[in-house]
């Protein structure tokens, strides 16, 4: 099956408020297993456009869209009810992603990544929960674990990925964390990947 690639120049118009709930009911309505929600593909749209040594608009769309949809890169679902469903929840994301890179490149201190919050025992503290975000980038990491090695491995950079690893994976250090310490690493993503933008851009 035929995807398009990435491409730069494309329309970088941020998805509204409304499009961006029109993507999440999407992907929730897919009967496939492993399909993504809004919060993990933010996450593995970020990992996909911060992987090292390559640009995203070189990497076919087949090698990287169906794992959205519960693809495992080989064999495409296509758990679709029609082509214009297909369509449009592919055009909103090749559009999300777009406007991700556009923010870092552009605006960086206005970008949010799409965290899930829940209210703690006290009254007005909510406290950030980026498990699923990371379980996404962690996913775009996957697709190029070897690129990515040197970045886990290495200073500074496995400390900016650091909190990724605790919250994403199985095995994770805050995988049963308390939500005091799930909400201060998803914090610190934001700024960590702004960072790790800067590092891609030098090469």
């Amino acid at each position: 099956m035929q995807y398009p690639q990435y491409n730069p120049a494309s329309d970088d118009r941020p998805l509204s408020d409304e499009e961006l709930n029109d993507l999440d009911e999407l992907l929730a309505e897919l009967p496939a297993d492993g399909a993504m929600n809004i919060e993990a593909l933010d996450g593995y749209l970020a990992g996909l456009l911060l992987t090292p040594g390559r640009a995203l608009s070189d990497v076919p769309g087949a090698d990287w869209l169906p794992v959205i949809w519960g693809g495992d890169g080989e064999q495409d679902p296509a758990p679709f009810a029609s082509g214009k469903q297909r369509k449009k929840l592919v055009m909103l994301v090749l559009r999300h992603l777009h406007s991700i890179a556009m923010a870092w490149a552009q605006r960086p201190q206005a970008w949010e990544p799409i965290f899930s919050f829940a209210e703690g025992e006290q009254e007005g503290v909510e406290y950030a929960d980026a498990e699923d975000w990371a379980v996404g980038f962690l996913m775009a990491v996957d697709l190029a674990s070897e690129a990515w090695a040197p970045r886990f491995d290495n200073a500074p950079t496995a400390e900016l990925l650091a909190p990724l690893a605790a919250l994403g994976s199985a095995d994770g250090a805050l995988a049963d964390g308390t939500p005091e310490a799930r909400d201060a690493a998803s914090r610190g993503i934001p700024d960590a990947m702004l960072a790790l933008w800067g590092i891609h851009q030098q090469g």
